[in-house]
């Protein structure tokens, strides 16, 4: 039997959509006022599900210590606080639109938990904006 256990972080991030190649302009048309050449930001939450079977001695999925910790190490305090364009090594060539976001936290997130257990992330970029992504291609 296989449940999922949740726990929610949050982190608060700068970021500009655009394609180096083209100008502001082309860039506005299709990014809007997230094409801002100054930046802007996001109170980003997030929820990361982990999806497995119970085990029998500690009654966990996952340690939710253990989780928050990874979380912590591997999203948090790499992303808290930073332009993502310029201050982390996963968006130098890489747009960091919500969707892009998602998957880096989970690519990151899976090398630190056990791959027999299924991952999750939805990651909240306003409260009415929001992607899940599962790993799934």
């Amino acid at each position: 039997m296989n449940v999922t256990v949740y726990r929610k972080a949050h982190f608060n991030a700068a970021h500009r959509l655009f394609v180096p190649e083209w100008d502001d302009e082309r860039n506005a048309q299709v990014f809007g006022k997230c094409s801002n050449p100054n930046y802007h930001g996001h109170n980003y939450e997030l929820e990361v599900g982990v999806t497995g079977p119970v085990d029998s001695t500690t009654g966990f999925v996952i340690s939710l210590d253990v989780l928050k910790k990874i979380i912590k190490e591997e999203v948090e305090d790499p992303f808290d606080h930073k332009n993502l364009n310029v201050e982390v090594p996963e968006f130098a060539n890489l747009i960091p639109t919500a969707e892009h976001i998602a998957i880096v936290i989970w690519n990151k997130l899976r090398t630190k938990i056990e791959s027999h257990l299924d991952i999750s992330i939805t990651l909240y970029e306003t409260p009415r904006n929001f992607v899940k992504y599962n790993g799934a291609s």
